[in-house]
């Protein structure tokens, strides 16, 4: 039995305090989950604010970190650490257990392997227009009101659920060494973390397909974020999977069947070392709900 444990802390995203706690408590947890840890142990938590800031805003993000561990993956918070500093901070470490041979990494990746997400792309790019909303809506005129607060409210339900439901449905499996590979879609984005699986693989990989929250790729395109690139950081983002191609349709049905969102986004080749090659044909999907 292996002890996994990771730590991560960000700035706010939202300026809901509950809400914020939430996410942060997903997207600490997700690194956990990332490597096949069927469950959380425990949440340390985090929490970094200004000396002016009102009681009620650190309790909200505390009650949200809370409401999370305990309501969306059955774990709980087993302590932490406040401070004051100048810019507030959310995060902090978890922890869980997994049979040594559970355990999947995010190298092992397989010549004809194809790539599973099971989150869209887009987050950075809607979360700057939740902001520009509310500090300069004159840049989003050329948008529809509701339909770019649809798209806030979808990024906000992705960066609120787990990737634990991923690591139930592989364990559905009695042998699931059709994974070859595994890791979650954060800071670095869906073509910075397939780099990472690549790493001393000896191979390529070229993405096929882009799944991303509508609206995200034109905001990019007018606020500079690496959309074409698939280089936009991400926040508690999906899950990508390197599995066998024979398998693949099987776990992409399974995963729908347990309300799980996925597609087939690319394929491991050898065209050159660690390159990850975006398709000049490739398929842009917009996404409005999962």
């Amino acid at each position: 039995m292996l002890q996994v444990k990771s730590i991560d802390i960000f700035t706010p995203l939202v300026d809901e305090p509950e809400l914020m706690g939430e996410i942060a408590a997903c997207n600490v947890t997700n690194d956990i989950f990332a490597m096949n840890v069927p469950e959380v142990s425990g949440m340390l938590v985090f929490l970094a604010v200004n000396k002016n800031t009102p009681m009620n805003i650190a309790e909200g993000i505390l009650r949200g970190i809370k409401r999370f561990m305990e309501q969306k993956i059955n774990s709980k918070v087993v302590g932490g650490h406040t401070i004051y500093n100048e810019w507030p901070l959310i995060g902090g470490e978890a922890s869980g257990f997994v049979e040594k041979n559970n355990l999947i990494r995010k190298h092992g990746v397989k010549k004809g392997d194809k790539l599973i997400l099971t989150k869209p792309i887009g987050l950075q790019p809607i979360m700057a227009a939740y902001r520009l909303q509310k500090d300069f809506p004159d840049m989003l005129e050329e948008y529809s009101s509701d339909e770019l607060n649809k798209s806030i409210e979808l990024a906000i339900n992705l960066m609120t659920t787990s990737n634990q439901g991923v690591v139930k449905t592989i364990y559905t499996y009695n042998d699931f060494s059709f994974i070859h590979a595994m890791t979650d879609v954060t800071g670095f984005g869906l073509r910075g973390h397939l780099k990472e699986m690549l790493q001393n693989s000896g191979l390529s990989a070229i993405i096929e397909t882009v799944p991303s929250i509508k609206f995200s790729k034109n905001l990019s395109e007018e606020l500079g974020y690496a959309f074409d690139g698939c280089l936009c950081s991400e926040t508690a983002g999906g899950m990508l999977l390197a599995i066998d191609p024979s398998k693949v349709e099987d776990f992409s049905n399974v995963l729908s069947s347990n309300g799980i969102s996925n597609w087939t986004v690319g394929t491991i080749d050898n065209k050159e070392d660690e390159l990850v090659r975006i398709s000049d044909k490739v398929k842009q999907i917009e996404i409005t709900e999962i």
